[in-house]
């Protein structure tokens, strides 16, 4: 006997109720997009798209400035068709037109440049990653080279075999460069026996350059006060309650400092000023 159903019911040809089934396309979850959700009825326009707890929720603000939220995904419609809520794309962010320091970045990046054979010389590690951050592009776009003196007891001899002259300049930022300080003493006497003109030695009035950076950024008031004979450093953390055991803490404390810094906002006037100057020295 011959089945004229066929082999299968579902196979041939469609129906038009499926020839017309209308399918879901995506759409993101833009802020002002007016949207219905198909189960409840609610028509709202997109106020944001939020996480909780693991779900992404798209909230939408109907009549009367009521709000509901609903999973983000499947199950609404934007005039009469369905779609499928989708996040909202993440803007690109804008080309940086300012250079951490403040200065103008120029349209197109510069290419190498030779190092001069003037410098900058700063006591220590910590002081040159801080003018690294903020400084680094426009010393590497005029060529010049930060070192580290280790101390400032170590600058005569340090000049010495430098031998610095008009178109071979040192400029030294020096901690805690205040009048009958230790660090003046040494300025000082530098200075009067070097060529004039070939070295330029600024301070700011902080014992350690830690102290340059706004405590605000780090949710202080102020920096601690530490008493004469305790290690600057050592000091500062135990008073601001952060591990200061060993060196290593000590490394842990400070990257937390400069990771406060993103900019020459972030640091004290006082510092500001002198890098800026003796930049200009050197590059003069």
């Amino acid at each position: 006997m011959a089945d004229r159903y066929g082999s299968d019911v579902l196979t041939g040809t469609p129906s038009a109720h499926h020839r017309s089934r209308p399918t879901s396309r995506p759409v993101p979850a833009t802020t002002g997009r007016v949207v219905e959700e198909v189960q409840s009825g609610f028509v709202g326009a997109v106020v944001r798209v939020e996480k909780s707890g693991g779900v992404h929720l798209v909230v939408l603000e109907g009549r009367g400035g009521a709000l509901r939220s609903f999973p983000l995904g499947p199950g609404f419609w934007i005039d009469g068709q369905p779609v499928t809520l989708t996040p909202p794309l993440k803007a690109s962010a804008p080309a940086a037109t300012h250079s951490a320091s403040g200065s103008r970045l120029a349209a197109a990046p510069a290419p190498a440049r030779t190092a001069r054979a003037s410098r900058i010389w700063v006591e220590g590690r910590h002081d040159a990653e801080l003018i690294e951050k903020v400084w680094g592009d426009d010393l590497r776009e005029v060529g010049v080279v930060v070192e580290m003196l280790d101390g400032v007891d170590n600058l005569a001899e340090r000049l010495a075999e430098f031998a610095p002259s008009q178109g071979r300049r040192v400029g030294v930022l020096v901690d805690h460069l205040v009048p009958g300080s230790k660090e003046r003493r040494v300025a000082d006497a530098v200075l009067a026996s070097v060529p004039a003109g070939s070295v330029e030695i600024l301070g700011h009035p902080y014992v350690d350059v830690w102290e340059a950076v706004k405590p605000a950024r780090l949710g202080l008031a102020a920096w601690p006060v530490i008493p004469r004979g305790t290690d600057v450093k050592v000091g500062t953390l135990r008073a601001l309650g952060w591990p200061a055991a060993t060196q290593a803490d000590v490394a842990a404390g400070w990257r937390r400092i400069l990771g406060a810094v993103t900019s020459y906002r972030d640091l004290e006037p006082a510092l500001l000023s002198r890098v800026e100057a003796l930049i200009d020295f050197v590059t003069a």
